[in-house]
C-alpha cells in the first residue's frame, strides 16, 4: 500500500496528541521530532522535512491550537493543509490546445514505465471522447516499438511508427501530420530513455522538443527509487522546462520521498499516478486528497468517482431492490461481486475509507481473502443457470453439491458454507424488509418516547 510506512508513523504520532485535552510546547516539540523523522525515514528530502517541520511547529505552537478545545484537532487540520501544500494544493489538468491538436511528449529514463503510461494516458483520453494517437519515437530500445503497437491494440488506440531506420525528430514531426488528415485530436509521444542522464539523451529530446513544440512535457519517474526519482526531477526539468510529473508504481513499496519532494524541488506539478499494472490504473493526482489518505482521513471523493466509473448503477439498484423483496439469488450475487470487483484490489479501497489505519490490517490476508471471492466465484459458476436462480434446487441435493464441488476443485464442506452463508444473508434482509414494513404502518409511533 503506497505510503504505509510513514502513514502508520504520522498516524499513530497525531492520534497521542488528539487523546490530550491540552498541549503543552514540549507536546508539540517532541511530536514534530516524529513527524520529522517518520518523513526523514519515507526518503522526503531534508531540506524539504526542515522546513515543513519548521512551518507545522510554528502554527501549532500558536494560541489558536494551544488554547484551542480541540488542540489535537487542530494539529492535524494543519499538518494536512502543510502536507496538501507541499504536493501542490490542487490537482493540476492537461494543458488542452486551443488549435484542436495537442501534443504530449513522455520523457524520462529507461525503465521508468513510459510506454505503458502512455498507453494508460490514451485510455483515459479515449474515455473523455478525445481521440489520441500513440507516436513510437524510440527506436533504440529492443522491441520498444512492438511493445507499444501491443499496447496500443489493447486499448483500440492506433499507433502511428515509421520503424527504427528514421530519426525520432522525423517521426514526431511526420505524426502530426498523420494525426490533422486522421481526425486525432491528442498526440501522445513515447520517447526513448536511457539507464542514466546523459549528453545524447537530452540533446536528443530538446531537439523533438523543438521540432514539434509541445503543449506538455510529461517526466515519467518511477516512485519506488525515492529521491533518485527527485534527483531525475530535477535534472530533466533543467534541461526541458517539464510541464509535469507522472509517479508511476505508487501502489509499490512507495515510501513516498518522490511524491512528497518533488513539486517543492521542481516547482512542477505531479498530474497523475499509475497505481497498477493495468490499462485503467491510473489517477488524476489530488493533493488534497493524498494528504487526506496519508493522515487516515480517507479519501471519500475518490472512493465515490471510483464508485460511479465502475458500478453500473441500474445494476446495483436492480440488486438492492431484489434483495430486500427476498428475491435475491446467486445470479444477482454474481454480478454483485462482478461490480464490486471493477473498483480494483480491496486494499486499494480500504485506504479511501476514512479512519483506516494499514495497521489495523496486521495478519489479515487480503490477497488470501480475495482468493476466497474467487473460489466463491468458481462455485456459483460450476451451477446451472437454474441451480443459480433457485438454489433450494442444491440446497436440497448432495448429488447437485458434488457435480458443483467437482466443477470448482472445492468440496461439499465448502459448497455447504456458502449455501449456510447466503441462506443467513437472505433471512436478515427479509428482517430489514419487516422492520421496513413496521416503520410504514406507524408501529415504532406507539411507543411512549
Amino acid at each position: 500500500m503506497a505510503f504505509e510506512g510513514l502513514a502508520s508513523k504520522l498516524q499513530e504520532t497525531l492520534k497521542k496528541l488528539k487523546g490530550k485535552g491540552k498541549l503543552s510546547e514540549k507536546d508539540i516539540k517532541e511530536a514534530m521530532r516524529e513527524v520529522k523523522l517518520a518523513l526523514l525515514e519515507a526518503d522526503v528530502n531534508y531540506k524539504i522535512v526542515k522546513d515543513f517541520v519548521k512551518k507545522v511547529s510554528e502554527k501549532c505552537l500558536g494560541n489558536e491550537v494551544l488554547e484551542s478545545l480541540t488542540p489535537g484537532q487542530q494539529v492535524i487540520k494543519i499538518v494536512n493543509e502543510e502536507l496538501t501544500d507541499l504536493m501542490g494544493k490542487t490537482e493540476s489538468e492537461i494543458k488542452y490546445s486551443s488549435s484542436g491538436l495537442t501534443i504530449i511528449m513522455l520523457v524520462g529514463l529507461q525503465g521508468a514505465g513510459k510506454t505503458t503510461m502512455a498507453g494508460k494516458l490514451a485510455l483515459q483520453m479515449r474515455k473523455r471522447n478525445k481521440k489520441p494517437l500513440l507516436v513510437a519515437c524510440d527506436i533504440y530500445r529492443p522491441a520498444a516499438i512492438k511493445q507499444l503497437q501491443v499496447v496500443g491494440k489493447s486499448i483500440e488506440v492506433p499507433v502511428f511508427t515509421m520503424g527504427d531506420k528514421v530519426s525520432p525528430v522525423d517521426i514526431a514531426k511526420a505524426s502530426i501530420e498523420h494525426a490533422k488528415g486522421n481526425g486525432n485530436n491528442v498526440l501522445i509521444v513515447d520517447t526513448a530513455g536511457r539507464l542514466h542522464i546523459d549528453e545524447n539523451l537530452m540533446g536528443e529530446l530538446s531537439n523533438i522538443k523543438d521540432s514539434i513544440n509541445p503543449d506538455e512535457i510529461l517526466l515519467v519517474v518511477d516512485s519506488m527509487t525515492g529521491q533518485d526519482a527527485v534527483n531525475v526531477a530535477e535534472s530533466f526539468n533543467n534541461q526541458l522546462d517539464i510541464s509535469g510529473v507522472i509517479l508511476t508504481k505508487l501502489d509499490g513499496d512507495t515510501r513516498g520521498g518522490a511524491a512528497l519532494s518533488i513539486k517543492a524541488i521542481t516547482g512542477k506539478p505531479i498530474k497523475f499516478v499509475g497505481i497498477g499494472e493495468k490499462m485503467n490504473e491510473i489517477e488524476v493526482f489530488h493533493p488534497d486528497r493524498m494528504a487526506s489518505r496519508i493522515l487516515g482521513m480517507g479519501d471519500v471523493l475518490s472512493l465515490i468517482e471510483k464508485a460511479q466509473q465502475s458500478i453500473d448503477e441500474k445494476k446495483a439498484q436492480e440488486i438492492g431492490s431484489r434483495m430486500l423483496n427476498n428475491e435475491f439469488n446467486f445470479e444477482d450475487f454474481l454480478e454483485a461481486m462482478s461490480q464490486m470487483k471493477k473498483m480494483g484490489p480491496l486494499a486499494k479501497v480500504l485506504e479511501m475509507i476514512p479512519g483506516f489505519n494499514s495497521s489495523q490490517l496486521k495478519g489479515v490476508d487480503l490477497d488470501q481473502s480475495e482468493k476466497e471471492m474467487a473460489k466463491v466465484e468458481a462455485i456459483i459458476n460450476s451451477m446451472t443457470k437454474k441451480e443459480r436462480i433457485n438454489p433450494n434446487l442444491v440446497i436440497s441435493s448432495s448429488s447437485r453439491k458434488k457435480r458443483i464441488a467437482k466443477g470448482s476443485g472445492t468440496d461439499v464442506q465448502q459448497i455447504n458454507r456458502l449455501l449456510k452463508q447466503f441462506e443467513a444473508s437472505r433471512k436478515m434482509m427479509k428482517q430489514m424488509k419487516g422492520m421496513q414494513k413496521g416503520f410504514k404502518k406507524g408501529l415504532f409511533g406507539k411507543l411512549p418516547f
